[in-house]
């Protein structure tokens, strides 16, 4: 099976399916899955840029829109998790996962699916332990000055959930890196091109603590991020010689002379090829859903029920009955019309829509129907920050990093963007580094 992975996507899908497709022509092979690390920027019209964080030169339709509404159809079945540029009030309609269009699916804020016989899964958003990471999910759009920045941010429930995982995971997604990734890939030639990365890896603080916790619990073969627009390659040896390795690839944001694509083949058997429910993550899904938290407190993991063995038959069962087929797209909002000169009129948005997929879902599981939950968020959301100069945002460097009007967002990039994994993996980690 041949699965491209591209970087931060920035909403440019038009680019990176036309650079697939002439990739398939000149190497006369075929793609059958596309991966996107974050920044997916799956924007419906422009009510959706107000919960985009960028500044406003930076917010662009770029051509989402475009999938969503059927004019165009994504020729690669599509996985995407979130980054912090996304518009967010659309993935928290699908905070469980779902088709953002038809054939394009959202991985959820954590989750994971299978794809013919691999199991691929993810974590959205970025780290940032002191202000975000052990509060619940207590945004709700639309989002104010603060919360437009902090619902991007993980959350420990989730990686909690994620840690329970106890199958192997073939590929994982993450958008920012696990920290420490760097002691295991070329270091000198990352600090060449980033400098400014210096002091951060020096005090082993480039990356995410909580996709640390993931990597080294779910030793998958093959973990892909993006974030840094920079293409970086590392091994991770697990538990010494012999034990699994861990192929880590982080790649740039979609542009000319830039590596933000490489595809991979990744052994698999016989198809179908296609998205399908993973039985032991909704078993996940439905145990822990009690300890959902939706307030700026943590989550209370005190009433989960400990017996999975019972609820992975129960959900078993449901599948055996149902299929594996996640529900059906379902649009809940306009798409943006280019022929008008605004398609944000009053009073055609919900605030918080019930995407029907999720209420299906839910339905599916016997779970009640949380995400529209205001009961404790909006005073959360007012009183619960520390103040905009407490701190330094990190995604307000790679804000300004994104050029939005470089010519080579309208070009294909070289046709040495493919290149074989063993190139990735083998060449570009320096074997000599005693770490390996």
């Amino acid at each position: 099976m041949k699965i491209a992975v591209e970087g931060c996507m920035h909403g440019d899908l038009d680019n990176v399916y036309r650079t697939l497709q002439h990739i398939e022509r000149i190497h006369d092979t075929k793609i059958d899955l596309l991966l996107c690390c974050g920044d997916f920027q799956a924007v419906r019209n422009e009510h959706d840029l107000k919960s985009l964080k960028a500044s406003p030169k930076h917010r662009k339709m770029n051509s989402f829109w475009k999938y969503y509404s059927g004019e165009a159809i994504a020729p690669y079945p599509t996985i995407f998790i979130g980054g912090n540029h996304e518009a967010s009030n659309y993935l928290w309609e699908l905070y469980y996962g779902g088709w953002a269009a038809p054939n394009i699916y959202f991985l959820g804020f954590a989750g994971v699916v299978k794809f013919g016989h691999l199991r691929i899964g993810g974590l959205s958003g970025i780290y940032k332990s002191r202000d975000h990471y052990s509060s619940g999910h207590y945004e709700r759009p639309p989002y104010n000055e603060h919360t437009i920045k902090s619902v991007y941010h993980v959350r420990e429930y989730d990686v909690h959930k994620l840690m329970q995982v106890e199958e192997p995971i073939d590929i994982f997604l993450s958008h920012d890196w696990p920290v420490r990734i760097t002691d295991h890939g070329d270091l000198k030639q990352l600090l060449q091109k980033k400098p400014f990365f210096t002091k951060e890896v020096r005090e082993k603080k480039l990356g995410s603590d909580a996709a640390a916790y993931l990597l080294e619990k779910l030793k998958p073969p093959y973990w892909f991020s993006a974030h840094l627009h920079c293409k970086f390659a590392a091994r991770v040896q697990h538990g010494g010689e012999g034990g699994p390795v861990t192929n880590f690839l982080a790649l740039d944001k979609c542009g000319e002379h830039r590596d933000f694509l490489q595809v991979i083949e990744v052994e698999s058997g016989p198809g179908p090829y296609e998205i399908q429910y993973d039985e032991e993550w909704l078993e996940i899904t439905r145990r822990f859903n009690s300890a959902f938290p939706l307030t700026v407190a943590s989550a209370n993991f005190s009433n989960v029920y400990l017996d999975k063995e019972a609820w992975r038959n129960w959900v078993r069962s449901k599948l055996q009955a149902r299929g594996a087929r996640p529900f059906e797209f379902c649009q809940t909002a306009p798409s943006h019309n280019p022929s008008k000169k605004s398609d944000d009129s009053s009073g055609a948005f919900p605030v918080c829509p019930r995407n029907p997929q999720t209420e299906s879902l839910l339905q599916f599981l016997e779970l009640p129907y949380l995400l529209d939950n205001m009961s404790e968020s909006s005073d959360a959301a007012r009183n619960s920050f520390p103040s905009s100069n407490s701190y330094n945002n990190p995604e307000e460097i790679f804000i300004d990093d994104v050029d939005e009007s470089d010519p080579a967002r309208n070009s294909f990039p070289s046709s040495n963007s493919y290149n074989n994994p063993e190139e990735i993996f083998i060449d570009d980690v320096d074997e000599s580094d005693p770490e390996e």
